[in-house]
C-alpha cells in the first residue's frame, strides 16, 4: 500500500505539474476529479455493484483529444435505469471512494424532464479536505454503446495519481449523432459548441461516416422531433461564439462562414454514406 500524499504537497504539485505540462491548473484539477470519479465507477463494476456507465459530452472529447478539445466544467454521465435508480447507483458506486479521494452527492438535485436527466453536485475530498465540487448530469444510456478509451490528458502520472484506464466513453459515432441532433433541432439554442466538436472529430480523421450515418438515423428516429437528413442554417448569434472558440482551439477554420460551409459539407457526406 502506498503512503498517502499530503494534501499540501498535492496542491503544490498541481501548480508545478500544470506549469511544466503547459496545462491550465484548474483544467488539470478537473481532469483529476473526472478520472478519480471514473475510478470509483470502475471499481464498482469490478465488484459487481454497477452494470456499467459511459462518459458523454465535452469530458469524453477531452479524454479522447486532451487540449485539442474545448475545456468543460460539467460531467455528462450515462447509466441505465430510471432517474431514481441511476442516482442510487451513482451514490452507491461513489461511496467506496478511489485512492485517497472520497465523494459526496449533495442533497440539492435538479430534474431535467425533457432530457430524462438529473443534475447533481458531487463534492470531492482529498483525504479530509475539500478538493473540488463538480456538476454531474446523470442521463440515460445504452451501456453497450461504448468505446474503451485510453485517456489522452496529461499530468495525472506526474501528480502520482492512479490513472483510470481505459475509460468507458460513449461510442464516437453515437456521440456525433447525438451532437448533430442537438445542434440542428428545435432545442438547438446554446449548442454552437457541438458544431466545432463535430468538425474537430472530422479534422482529426476520427469521423466514420457510414457508422455515424447509421447512428444518426437511429437517434433522429428515436427522438422524433426533426428529420435526418437535415437542412442547417447557422443562427447569427452563434457566429461570434464559434469564431472565438475556433481561435481559442487553434482551429484551421477561423471564420463563421468557413465553419458553416464545412459543417454543411459534413452533413452532406453523412447523408450519402
Amino acid at each position: 500500500m502506498t503512503n498517502p500524499r499530503p494534501l499540501v504537497r498535492l496542491e503544490k504539485s498541481l501548480a508545478r505539474v500544470a506549469r511544466e505540462q503547459g496545462v491550465d491548473q484548474e483544467r488539470l484539477r478537473r481532469w483529476v476529479s473526472f478520472l478519480t470519479l471514473c475510478g470509483a465507477l470502475d471499481r464498482a463494476i469490478q465488484a459487481g455493484d454497477l452494470a456499467g456507465y459511459n462518459i458523454k459530452g465535452g469530458v469524453a472529447m477531452e479524454l479522447r483529444f486532451a487540449e485539442r478539445a474545448r475545456a468543460t466544467k460539467d460531467l455528462d454521465l450515462g447509466m441505465e435505469g430510471t432517474r431514481a435508480n441511476r442516482l442510487q447507483s451513482l451514490s452507491e458506486a461513489l461511496s467506496a471512494g478511489f485512492d485517497q479521494f472520497t465523494f459526496r452527492i449533495k442533497a440539492e438535485t435538479r430534474d431535467m424532464e425533457q432530457a430524462d436527466t438529473v443534475r447533481v453536485l458531487v463534492a470531492i475530498q482529498y483525504q479530509t479536505r475539500s478538493w473540488q465540487t463538480i456538476e454531474v448530469d446523470l442521463g440515460p444510456a445504452n451501456i453497450d454503446r461504448v468505446d474503451l478509451i485510453e485517456p489522452r490528458v496529461r499530468g495525472l502520472v506526474e501528480l502520482g495519481i492512479p490513472v483510470t484506464s481505459p475509460v468507458r466513453c460513449l461510442g464516437l459515432a453515437e456521440q456525433v449523432a447525438q451532437k448533430l441532433h442537438a445542434c440542428t433541432g428545435p432545442a438547438a439554442a446554446g449548442r454552437a459548441r457541438d458544431v466545432l466538436d463535430i468538425l474537430l472529430i472530422d479534422a482529426l480523421g476520427q469521423l466514420d461516416y457510414p457508422e455515424t450515418a447509421r447512428s444518426a438515423r437511429r437517434v433522429f428516429e428515436a427522438r422524433a422531433n426533426h428529420a435526418f437528413p437535415v437542412d442547417f442554417d447557422m443562427p447569427p448569434e452563434w457566429r461570434p461564439e464559434l469564431e472565438n472558440l475556433a481561435l481559442e482551439l487553434g482551429f484551421t477554420l477561423s471564420t463563421a462562414a468557413d465553419i458553416e460551409v464545412r459543417f454543411r459539407a459534413v452533413i452532406q457526406l453523412l447523408e450519402r454514406a
